[in-house]
C-alpha cells in the first residue's frame, strides 16, 4: 500500500484529450468510467452524468451523494439551454424562533445568542439528489435507472481502492462523523478512516442504490427510507418530518447569461451564487482585463471584480419566493460598480458570512460531452465533509448540511424561515464558445466556486489557453478575511507586486484553490480537461 502522497506537489504531465463518441471528467477515475461505459452501452450525456454522480457517492462518500442536492445545466442535442435544480428547503417547523431555541438548548445560550450551526441535525434540509436523478435520467436519457446505476452498485456492494486525495479529505473529516451509524458505516471498524488503496465495502449504501434503481425516488420521500431519515434527524434533536420530505419537487428554471470574451456564459439563478461570477465577469470585461497583457494588473482587476461581486452577492442573494434580487448579472450594474477599482486594492470588501462553512467546502462536479452534441455540467453536494455527519438509519444515507447557510440575524438576506431554501454556493457552468461549440465546465469548493469560474474562464478566453492547460494554471483565492491566497506555484514576481498595490497576499495549500473539471463538444470533435489537484481523469471514447 502506498504511503500518504505529497498533496502539494503535482509533477505528472497531461494535455487536453480528445474523442468522437463520448468524454467524461470528474474528481475519481472510476467514477469518470462509470459514465464512459454508460455511453458505451447507448447511453446519452444525462444517462453518463447520473452514471458518474452515483458512483461518486461510492467512492469520494464524504463530498457528495443521495443525501445532498444535485444541479445541472445542460445544452441538448437539440439546441435547448436549461438547468436543473434538485434544492431542498428547510423544514416546515423551522421558524427564526424556534430554530434559536433548539440551538440555545443544545449550546447553552441565549436564544437571542444564538447562531446556525454548522453541522449536526438542525443544518439538515430536504435531499434532493434522488429526484433530481430519477429525473434526470426520465427526462433526457435513454437508459434505465438501474443500468445507470450498475457500477454504483458494483463499487459500493464489492468494494473499490480509496484513492489519495479522497484518502485524505477521509481522514479529515473522521471527527465530523457524528452518530453510531456514520461511524460503523464509514469508519474502518467504526474507529477509523481508510487508508490509501485499502479496499473499502459500503453494503448499506449499495443497497440503498438498489432500491432506486428498481423502485425510483419514491422509498426516499414517501417510503422506508424518508422515515429512516425523518427519525434520524428528530433523534438527534432535529426538526426534519416525512411531510417535508413527500412534498418536495425538482425544478427547471431559466438559467442567467452573460457575455465575455465575445463567449456567452450561463450560470444557476438564485438562490445559487451563479450571479456572483457573471458579475465579476462583467465588471472584469468593464475594466478591460480581456485586453490586459500584464498578469499583475489582469490579477489585480480579477480579484478586485470579484470582491466587488461578493460584496453584492452576498448581500442580495437569497430565495427569490422570499426576497427581490436585483438585477446582478446586467452590464450596467457592473459598469457602476467598476468605477469603485483603482490601483490599489479595496480593503475590506465583504465575501460572506465571517467563519461560514462555505469558506471551505468542498464537493464534486463532473463534465460529460456525448457526440450527438448534448452537453452537461452537474454538481451533487453535501456541503461540507460527510455533511451534517449524520447517516440515517441502516440506508448509509449521508445527510447533508445545507442548513448552515442559513442566518439566525432577523434582518439578514438569508434568515432562516419554513420551506425556505439555504443560499447554495453550487453553480456548474455553461458557455457557448461558437455557434456548434459548447463546454459544460465548473470550478469547485465553496466561495472558491465562482472565482475559480472567473479565472478559467479568463485562460481561456483572454489568454487563448487550450483546456488542459487553463486548469493547470496556479490559481489565487479571495478569502472571507481580506487575504488574497495564492498557490505556492503562483508566481513570485506577480505575488510581490500585488502585494504592493495593497493585497495581503499569502500562500495556501491546493486543497483550497477548487476542483475543475470541463468537457467540450466542438463541431462534432469532443475535449475534455480534469482538475490536477484532485485524483480524477478524463476518460474518451
Amino acid at each position: 500500500m502506498d504511503s500518504e502522497p505529497n498533496l502539494d506537489r503535482f509533477t505528472s504531465r497531461r494535455s487536453t484529450a480528445y474523442g468522437t463518441r463520448g468524454v467524461v471528467a470528474t474528481s475519481q477515475p472510476l467514477a469518470a468510467e462509470a459514465g464512459i461505459d454508460v455511453l458505451r452501452e447507448g447511453g446519452n450525456a444525462f444517462d453518463a452524468a447520473v452514471a458518474t454522480a452515483a458512483t461518486l457517492n461510492v467512492v469520494e462518500p464524504m463530498s457528495t451523494g443521495l443525501g445532498g442536492d444535485a444541479f445541472a445545466l445542460y445544452r441538448t442535442a437539440d439546441g435547448d439551454v436549461g438547468a436543473m435544480r434538485a434544492c431542498g428547503g428547510a423544514p416546515e417547523t423551522a421558524t427564526l424562533e424556534t430554530v434559536r431555541e433548539r440551538v440555545a438548548d443544545r449550546e447553552g445560550c441565549a436564544p437571542a445568542d444564538a447562531e446556525m450551526p454548522d453541522r449536526g441535525p438542525l443544518a439538515v434540509t430536504v435531499p434532493g439528489a434522488p429526484r433530481g436523478w430519477e429525473a434526470t435520467v426520465e427526462r433526457f436519457g435513454r437508459l434505465s435507472m438501474d443500468a445507470v446505476l450498475d457500477d454504483a452498485v458494483h463499487y459500493a456492494t464489492e468494494g473499490f481502492p480509496v484513492s489519495e486525495v479522497i484518502a485524505s479529505a477521509w481522514g479529515l473529516c473522521e471527527p465530523e462523523l457524528r452518530n453510531d451509524a456514520a461511524r460503523e458505516q464509514y469508519l474502518v471498524d467504526g474507529e477509523r478512516a481508510p487508508e490509501v488503496g485499502e479496499r473499502v465495502r459500503l453494503p448499506e449504501l449499495g443497497s440503498t442504490l438498489e432500491t432506486l434503481a428498481e423502485e425510483g425516488a419514491d422509498p426516499f420521500y414517501e417510503g422506508d427510507i424518508a422515515d429512516a431519515i425523518a427519525e434520524t434527524v428528530q433523534s438527534e434533536g432535529g426538526l426534519l418530518e416525512r411531510s417535508d420530505l413527500a412534498g418536495f419537487e425538482v425544478e427547471y428554471p431559466d438559467p442567467v447569461s452573460t457575455t465575455y470574451g465575445g463567449s456567452e456564459v450561463y450560470e444557476l439563478p438564485p438562490n445559487n451564487q451563479g450571479l456572483v461570477a457573471l458579475e465579476a465577469l462583467n465588471v472584469a470585461e468593464s475594466l478591460g482585463v480581456p485586453d490586459t497583457e500584464d498578469p499583475v494588473e489582469r490579477t489585480h482587476l480579477l480579484a478586485e471584480a470579484t470582491k466587488l461581486a461578493f460584496t453584492d452577492g452576498h448581500h442580495y442573494i437569497t430565495d427569490p419566493e422570499y426576497e427581490d434580487v436585483p438585477p446582478l448579472a446586467s452590464k450596467q450594474w457592473a459598469e457602476r460598480r467598476a468605477e469603485a477599482v483603482g490601483p490599489e486594492a479595496i480593503e475590506n470588501a465583504e465575501v460572506g458570512m465571517l467563519d461560514s462553512p462555505a469558506e471551505d467546502a468542498d464537493t464534486v462536479l463532473l463534465t460529460v460531452a456525448d457526440g450527438e452534441g448534448n452537453v452537461v455540467s452537474f454538481i451533487n453536494s453535501l456541503f461540507n465533509g460527510f455533511g451534517s455527519g449524520l447517516v440515517a438509519g441502516e440506508t448509509g444515507l449521508t445527510l447533508q448540511n445545507r442548513g448552515a447557510s442559513f442566518s439566525l440575524d432577523a434582518d439578514h438576506p438569508n434568515v432562516v424561515a419554513p420551506g425556505k431554501r439555504p443560499f447554495h454556493t453550487l453553480i456548474p457552468g455553461l458557455a457557448r464558445f461558437g455557434a456548434d461549440d459548447w463546454a459544460a465546465f465548473g470550478v469547485m469548493g465553496g466561495y472558491m466556486q465562482p472565482q475559480g469560474h472567473v479565472q478559467v474562464l479568463s485562460n481561456l478566453l483572454d489568454r487563448e489557453m487550450p483546456l488542459q492547460a487553463a486548469l493547470d494554471e496556479p490559481r489565487w483565492r479571495y478569502c472571507e478575511d481580506g487575504t488574497l491566497a495564492t498557490e505556492a506555484r503562483f508566481d513570485e514576481d506577480v505575488a510581490s507586486k500585488l502585494a504592493r498595490r495593497g493585497h495581503d497576499v499569502g500562500v495556501d495549500v491546493p486543497l483550497y484553490f477548487g476542483g475543475a473539471q470541463i468537457a467540450r463538444y466542438e463541431d462534432g470533435t469532443l475535449s475534455g480537461a480534469t482538475e490536477p489537484r484532485k485524483d480524477g481523469t478524463v476518460d474518451v471514447y
